[in-house]
């Protein structure tokens, strides 16, 4: 039988923020789906409507944690993807570079444009 390698070693930040991320990410997906598909249909939805649930507190709160969540998920998740391909060296430390810079700019552009959603800016 083939032996189960992963790159995760358990009890590390990394696999626990792996862990929580998810755990937060289905239930921050639940909310949004069940709220712009079910509650407001994909019909009703304006770029007016947008910015009246960006003013909510809670509303633009956790959209902006959701963006940090998804960004850091996804680019851990490519980052140790690539680990088990056998990236290694100089390679592996060019990648976690690039993938951290991507995440940065991800995560600020995001956040800029939250806040002009929200009316902040």
């Amino acid at each position: 039988m083939a032996e189960h390698y992963s790159s995760f070693q358990r009890g590390t930040w990394r696999w626990l923020f792996q862990r929580l991320t998810a755990v937060f990410l289905v239930g921050a997906l639940g909310f949004h789906f069940v709220l712009l598909h079910f509650v407001n249909h994909a019909a009703e939805i304006s770029f007016m409507g947008t910015q009246a649930r960006m003013d909510q507190i809670g509303y633009f709160s956790l959209m902006v944690v959701f963006l940090v969540t998804a960004a850091f998920h996804g680019i851990n998740g490519v980052y140790n993807a690539l680990i088990n391909q056998g990236l290694k060296g100089t390679q592996r430390r060019v990648v976690a570079g690039v993938l951290t810079l991507a995440g940065v700019l991800l995560v600020g552009q995001g956040t800029y444009v939250a806040l002009h959603m929200n009316g902040f800016l």
